[in-house]
């Protein structure tokens, strides 16, 4: 396998997050291994303005770079009405020719409006994580807690391990008709992420999923925050919890418009100008696994504090802390996690979250 173009300041830095986590949690962790292992278990290589998963390219438009990702059906069928013509036959060369005859506002303007994940090369700014009260503290150790993963993909779900490591009871909360998408990937990195946890799927819009949000005393999202309000499930509509810690992951931030704009790992490290030279892509898909990262450690700095927080943290914000480091050519070889266990089926674990969480709920009348 080719190196990864992942730079010796880069992973010195979320070394030292790895340590501060282990130093909260006793919970040893690879930062290397954390930034490469999908593209060591995939067998996925550096393609230079083709990220290593393939799904996003980085491309020159009349003032500047972009980079959009079509990952999705709903993404590739938005490409029409991207280029406002009736067909598109050649996806990418077609995406190309029209990113390069427009500025880059009007790219990632028209291709928001249309729900696309899309990045202008460094138009965010390094921000560290924002926490805000949310209701009053409580101590209790790591292994007390119940942590509820509503999170897909690879940040949230990392933050969600890694809390599993330190000794929590981690439920994955999936829609029976919508579940995560890694399901249909590589077993191997769903495995990796989503072993150890309790698989727990429920219809977003059943009571039993706003009961089982009360009972948790960790709670990880990364959709848009609308989403979740929409259905009433936000961090203000939950019954209260002492000590509750609400992890929120956004793309792009959680206020105003940035709020909606749609995020994956590569485009939003494009966002926060997590580049190497030329441009190309760092890495694969580098801003999720560093945000899973950052998101475990502050949970657990949350923990320690007694909890009673809600955290907000972007994924290209997150890459934009990592562009400001100092810059090199330092390339590494991926390096792959050891196997793990088979992660549960899709609600093998229904029985025994609900009544968890009945237990819960009766403990804290």
């Amino acid at each position: 396998m080719t190196s990864l173009a992942i730079s010796k300041a880069v992973r010195s830095h979320a070394q030292r997050v790895a340590d501060e986590f282990h130093d909260r949690t006793s919970v040893p962790v690879d930062a290397a291994e954390i930034l490469t292992g999908r593209a060591a278990l995939l067998g996925l290589t550096q393609n230079g303005r083709i990220s290593a998963g393939g799904a996003t390219r980085l491309m020159p438009s009349r003032d500047g770079w972009c980079a959009l990702t079509l990952s999705r059906p709903d993404d590739i069928a938005a490409v029409p009405a991207l280029l406002e013509s009736d067909a598109v036959d050649d996806l990418w060369p077609a995406v190309q020719e029209w990113v390069a005859t427009h500025d880059a506002s009007t790219v990632t303007g028209r291709a928001r409006l249309l729900g696309l994940p899309v990045a202008e090369l460094g138009e965010t700014l390094a921000d560290a994580p924002r926490v805000q009260p949310l209701g009053r503290c409580a101590s209790r150790p790591l292994s007390d807690l119940l942590v509820a993963d509503l999170s897909s993909m690879w940040a949230g779900p990392l933050c969600g391990q890694l809390m599993a490591r330190a000794g929590a009871t981690v439920v994955k909360v999936e829609s029976p008709s919508r579940p995560d998408g890694t399901r249909d990937g590589s077993p191997t990195f769903f495995d990796w992420m989503n072993s150890g946890k309790l698989s727990y799927a429920v219809d977003f819009g059943s009571p039993a999923l706003k009961e089982l949000l009360a009972a948790a005393d960790v709670v990880i999202e990364a959709s848009r925050p609308a989403a979740l309000a929409r259905r009433r499930l936000g961090p203000t509509d939950i019954t209260p919890r002492e000590g509750r810690v609400w992890l929120r992951i956004t793309g792009h931030g959680a206020d105003g418009e940035r709020a909606g704009w749609v995020a994956f790992g590569d485009d939003a490290a494009v966002a926060g100008g997590l580049v190497g030279a030329g441009p190309v892509f760092c890495g694969d898909a580098i801003a999720d696994p560093l945000t899973g990262l950052h998101a475990a450690l502050a949970v657990a700095e949350s923990i320690a504090r007694g909890g009673g927080e809600l955290i907000e943290m972007s994924l290209a914000a997150v890459a934009a802390t990592y562009a400001a480091l100092p810059a090199d050519q330092n390339h590494c070889v991926p390096t792959a996690p050891a196997p793990s266990p088979p992660a549960p089926r899709l609600g093998a674990d229904n029985a025994v979250v609900e009544r968890l969480v009945a237990e819960r709920l009766v403990a804290s009348c």
